[in-house]
């Protein structure tokens, strides 16, 4: 069964992302608490999600230790094929997202981390941007279900 295995945020931009056990999400803005939570919030940063799998394919094969709250994602993902999502709803707790687009990593994540192969090998493996379609929370241990 799909579900979140660790949930991140942090006030600020370029400060490390801090571990929580819940979110509260609200439409239109964001995660309470997060650096892009705002009024009014494109659809495309509100909420991001990354799969746990393809950070262990990275730290295997570049014999790295990598954290998962270290690629700066919000929900951290475990056993649901994310790219398969664009376009499509998703149910985790009591909260309804939709999928917009692909998240690509970015040079900010590359340089943070220290690694010059983060953009090639994320390209299609940085996870997904998504919609607040209902305001609720998200737990730790919270089941995936594609609507």
């Amino acid at each position: 069964m799909s579900k979140i295995i660790q949930i991140g945020i942090t006030k600020l931009n370029n400060k490390d992302i801090e571990s929580i056990n819940s979110a509260k999400l609200t439409v239109g803005k964001g995660i309470e608490g997060d650096r892009f939570c705002l009024e009014n919030n494109d659809e495309k940063s509100q909420v991001s999600l990354i799969q746990s799998e393809n950070i262990d394919y990275y730290n295997s094969k570049f014999n790295t230790n990598f954290s998962y709250i270290e690629f700066r994602r919000n929900l951290i993902t475990k056993d649901i094929e994310l790219n398969d999502l664009v376009g499509k709803k998703l149910k985790i707790g009591d909260v309804n997202l939709e999928v917009h687009d692909l998240c690509r990593p970015c040079k900010h994540l590359q340089e943070k981390l220290g690694k010059d192969n983060i953009i090639k090998e994320f390209l299609r493996r940085g996870g997904l941007r998504c919609e607040i379609l209902n305001s609720g929370t998200v737990v730790v241990g919270d089941s995936i279900k594609v609507l």
